[in-house]
């Protein structure tokens, strides 16, 4: 029995890491009866049905008296999306299998539900990995504040971008479109305003399979921007955050120190707005300022072969040592790419 569970979960967690469900977790939920698979689903996006939901869709009749797969445990609350644990009893299953727990209080509770309504619930199968697959939602729910990703463009000899605010791609296509993924997992993208004023970015994530865009958020303590950028339009939604005498109605007000906001109290914050990752693409100021502060949990670092020889450098010595641990390096193209998360 406990290689069956396990190699029905593996199926469940490998659904689970497909499509762009940001703020919500990624599920992957599998539906067998007597051996055989009979109903699969993932989470797509935020606002489409839950895995357990396309999963008993594609099951049709065949649920009644299966073993159901699934990498979090089914929600009981009524968002977007009607309750999962609801829909489980009515299709009359058997048995849940639960890899781990849902630590976000609103949605949790659904495992005592299906065991009193009869149905046998198993927890704990391929728990590591069904936690590592949502690295970013368990996180930012157990701490109470976003999941921080760290990220960096360099040339090989550690310059951010050249020199007089010129503007200009340093990795290649590849290593952008990783990038642009990046901000579709996290479901939002956090920049400083000097990069605002030196590349005017749209910072939307241009992949295929994306239905929600990233939220924006700008770092603009003084309120120096005009409006008119091209990150505060186009579709998905951006907020700057102000010193706490200069905000207008739809900015986020955090007080600031000459001119640099405390990233943890920044990172709660937006936890409290409903942001559960946040990709922090800033220059080299914003990016130290995180780090400073110890508030980061993963590392996304993507290096040019090219060398630049002059401009802005990132102080490279802050991604190394504790409390990082690296994965090894990988090729993307003639780039090299590099990830980390906190040990």
């Amino acid at each position: 029995m406990v290689e069956t569970d396990d190699r029905w979960m593996a199926r469940a967690v490998r659904l689970a890491r497909k499509g762009f469900p940001a703020p919500n977790p990624r599920v992957g939920c599998v539906i067998v009866m007597e051996g055989e698979l009979v109903g699969e689903g993932h989470h797509d996006h935020a606002g489409g049905p839950h895995a357990e939901a396309v999963a008993l869709k594609v099951a049709g009749s065949r649920a009644k008296g299966a073993t159901v797969y699934v990498t979090l445990e089914p929600c009981r609350h009524t968002g977007r999306t009607p309750p999962c644990v609801r829909a489980l009893i009515h299709a009359q299953v058997r048995r849940v299998v639960v890899a781990t727990l849902d630590p976000n209080p609103v949605a949790a509770g659904g495992i005592q539900e299906l065991r009193d309504a009869g149905v046998q619930v198993d927890i704990g199968v391929l728990l590591a990995e069904a936690e590592d697959v949502n690295r970013v939602f368990l996180t930012a729910h157990r701490l109470q504040r976003s999941y921080v990703c760290l990220k960096a463009a360099t040339s090989l000899d550690g310059f951010m971008a050249p020199e007089h605010g010129a503007s200009g791609w340093i990795t290649s296509e590849r290593a952008r479109r990783q990038g642009h993924k990046l901000r579709a997992e996290m479901g939002c993208v956090l920049v400083g305003r000097g990069t605002v004023v030196s590349d005017d970015p749209r910072l939307t994530a241009r992949v295929r399979g994306v239905v929600n865009q990233p939220k924006r958020i700008v770092l603009d303590p003084s309120r120096r921007l005009s409006g008119k950028e091209q990150v505060f339009s186009g579709p998905g939604s951006a907020v700057r955050v102000v010193g706490s005498d200069r905000g207008a109605v739809d900015d986020w007000v955090l007080p600031s120190r000459s001119g640099l906001f405390k990233p943890s109290e920044l990172a709660q914050l937006a936890f409290s707005k409903g942001i559960v990752g946040m990709l922090v693409e800033g220059g080299p100021g914003t990016l130290a300022e995180f780090l400073r502060d110890g508030t980061g949990d993963q590392i996304e670092w993507f290096v040019s072969p090219n060398l630049l020889g002059s401009g802005k450098r990132f102080d490279l010595s802050m991604w190394t040592g504790e409390p990082w641990a690296w994965r090894l390096p990988r090729l993307l193209g003639e780039d090299v790419w590099l990830r980390a998360v906190r040990a």
